[in-house]
């Protein structure tokens, strides 16, 4: 199994972990830490998948300034992306797959547990399953050619503006469900964390549609 495949998987498994650490009631401060290194991970296979095409021969340094939009280094990550796509084309698909998993995860915990309202788990289950077979039909995101929608989904910017709701959101409802802390900010969070998913789902829709 790939590295990066192993880090997908484990991610998955993390998810689970804070289920069972949020319906045992065990610290929240535990389950946020847990929540954020699933982030840290998520951001890590692409890292391990791309060092892997390019032999070993990518540095985690230069792979941060190429992240940090260092033109040199978006080259060579770029040459390695062309290599990926060869020798493991199914990657991106399971990377997606286990961004799925998780979220689903998580906003299923929630919903069980009463602090997000259930439409609101429809809402993201519809736009994940029509916008995510509109770009499977056509490639991943990390192929869009449209400026828009390089800006609002597959930029490094837009990537970061999405998953810090993510962390807030699911990280702060554990405090709600074991500390009693006020569920209007979980609400807000969650509110903040929905609108970006739509929105990078418009920017995933009209990147397949044009």
């Amino acid at each position: 199994m790939r590295s990066a495949d192993a880090a997908t998987l484990f991610r998955v498994l993390l998810a689970v972990v804070v289920v069972y650490l949020v319906l045992g009631r065990f610290s929240p401060y535990i389950i946020f830490m847990i929540i954020l290194s699933e982030r840290v991970v998520d951001g890590l296979d692409g890292y391990l998948a791309r060092r892997q095409a390019s032999r070993g021969r990518l540095g985690f340094a230069m792979y941060l300034k190429g992240v940090m939009g260092n033109a040199e280094a978006k080259k060579g990550i770029a040459k390695c992306n062309a290599a990926l796509r060869k020798i493991a084309p199914h990657g991106s698909r399971l990377d997606v797959a286990g961004d799925r998993s998780v979220e689903y995860i998580f906003w299923a915990l929630f919903s069980y547990l009463g602090l997000v309202p259930l439409f609101v788990f429809i809402i993201v289950i519809v736009r994940h399953s029509f916008v995510d077979a509109l770009m499977g039909s056509k490639g991943t995101s990390s192929k869009m050619k449209s400026r828009f929608a390089n800006s609002i989904y597959a930029s490094n910017y837009s990537r970061l503006l999405i998953n810090v709701p993510k962390v807030l959101a699911f990280g702060y409802l554990p405090f709600v469900y074991i500390y009693g802390w006020p569920l209007y900010i979980g609400y807000l969070l969650v509110g903040i964390l929905v609108a970006g998913i739509l929105i990078r789902g418009a920017a995933e829709a009209y990147e397949s549609l044009i």
